[in-house]
């Protein structure tokens, strides 16, 4: 009889021990899929809330339909004062420059941050100055440690023509954010190196359909790339 008891007992324990490595299996999985990965589309043009601008939020809205766990912020550099760097100085001195960089550095510093869409016209087949200096500014990311490493990285790029230099404005950025060591991803099909959209409708770019398009294979690409990235 003690025998069956025990025997029980040792049972019993055994089964509410599975339970309980059920349920911590089970926290585990839900903690899991409710991590929240955020991607950044960064704006610059010095016209806010334009085409560019626009473009951007395409891709950043494609995104975010990829997964429930993706989160997105628009930062529209229109109309702030980013200032370039300084020849010879270091990240450490960053903090006597006076301009508006300190107001979205927090978000490029998020551990949330998954991934990256940097957007620009196209300026005499050239990225903005606006976005060379966001660029240069973003060398405060690069130490103690690289922030951005690992971390995908999408263009979109806006021109007064069809072919007014958008491509050459994808690889400007890209080759400049290589220096973060991120993962530069282009688009899906029809977008394999960014999104280049064309301001032919008088800044109404959501008329450019193929462009649009591309934003959002962007924005699709980056966030998946993100996802796989989790650790």
């Amino acid at each position: 009889m003690a025998n069956q008891m025990n025997r029980r007992m040792f049972l019993g324990g055994l089964g509410a021990a599975a339970a309980i490595q059920t349920a911590d299996f089970a926290t585990a999985a839900n903690s899991a899929s409710s991590e929240k990965v955020l991607i950044v589309g960064v704006s610059c043009s010095p016209r806010k809330g334009k085409t560019t601008s626009t473009a951007v939020q395409e891709a950043l809205k494609a995104a975010k339909e990829v997964d429930a766990r993706i989160e997105t912020e628009l930062l529209d550099l229109g109309g702030m004062e980013i200032k370039g760097w300084s020849g010879g100085a270091k990240p450490g001195e960053a903090a006597k420059i006076v301009d508006d960089f300190p107001l979205i550095e927090p978000t490029l510093r998020d551990p949330r941050l998954g991934g990256l869409i940097i957007g620009s016209p196209s300026y005499f087949r050239s990225m903005s100055s606006l976005c060379k200096a966001f660029l240069e500014r973003c060398a405060v990311l690069r130490k103690p440690k690289l922030l951005l490493a690992d971390k995908p990285v999408g263009v979109v790029a806006v021109g007064a023509y069809r072919n007014g230099g958008q491509e050459l404005v994808i690889e400007q950025i890209l080759t400049a954010m290589l220096c973060h060591e991120v993962m530069c991803v282009g688009g899906k099909p029809r977008a394999h190196q960014g999104a280049t959209l064309w301001n032919a409708y008088k800044d109404d770019i959501t008329k450019d359909e193929f462009g649009m398009d591309s934003a959002r294979k962007v924005g699709i690409r980056v966030a998946e790339a993100a996802l796989k990235l989790m650790k």
